[in-house]
């Protein structure tokens, strides 16, 4: 079948991703110890399991003859190109991170990188959300990113403070209630 009438391009563009998406400029990619070696390991999972297997099966259904109207050939180049294209955003993440071990933290008592902080706004409800990297982040489960509105306005603030968090919604007034790391 001519070129012309398939999907498939030998373009990569389209296959690119930022660099370092949901990053401020010129900011370091701080991650925990625990996240970084979550996405090692999936990085290790691609390289080392699923991109073999992949290979395998394209290879082999390329070896079937006509490659044109072939699903093990077209969906599993289709795959591969996904997997690589996660191993090198992967590996552009991992050359960035900045590792940072809450369990170190020196200033217990004030909110930084790593803190599990619960507070109280201004109708009463209480929220705990642990500050943690971009690629971390899970904010259904508490684990929200540095570079966010909530994380950026806990940050250097101690038990006991009221602080400001100003939202596209208006501005709410926090009360820290307690402040917490991993134990070393």
């Amino acid at each position: 079948m001519n070129k012309a009438f398939v999907k498939e391009t030998d373009n990569d563009d389209e296959d690119e991703l930022p660099e370092t998406p949901g990053l401020p400029a010129g900011t370091k990619n701080y991650m925990t110890t625990t996240g970084y070696r979550a996405l090692h390991d999936e990085l290790m999972h691609l390289m080392n399991t699923e991109r073999p297997d992949v290979v395998q099966t394209v290879s082999w259904a390329a070896s079937n003859g006509d490659r044109s109207e072939n699903g093990d050939y077209i969906y599993g180049k289709k795959r591969l190109r996904e997997i690589d294209r996660r191993i090198r955003f992967l590996t552009r993440r991992l050359e960035a991170a900045e590792v940072v071990d809450p369990a170190l933290q020196p200033n217990r008592d004030q909110v930084f990188f790593g803190a599990t902080v619960q507070y109280c706004d201004s109708q009463g409800q209480e929220t705990t959300v642990t500050i943690v990297g971009v690629d971390e982040a899970e904010p259904l489960a508490g684990r929200i990113s540095w570079v966010s509105p909530v994380a950026r306005a806990l940050i250097k603030s101690r038990e006991g403070d009221t602080i400001t968090l100003r939202t596209p919604a208006g501005v709410q007034e926090l009360d820290i209630l307690q402040i917490s790391y991993p134990d070393p």
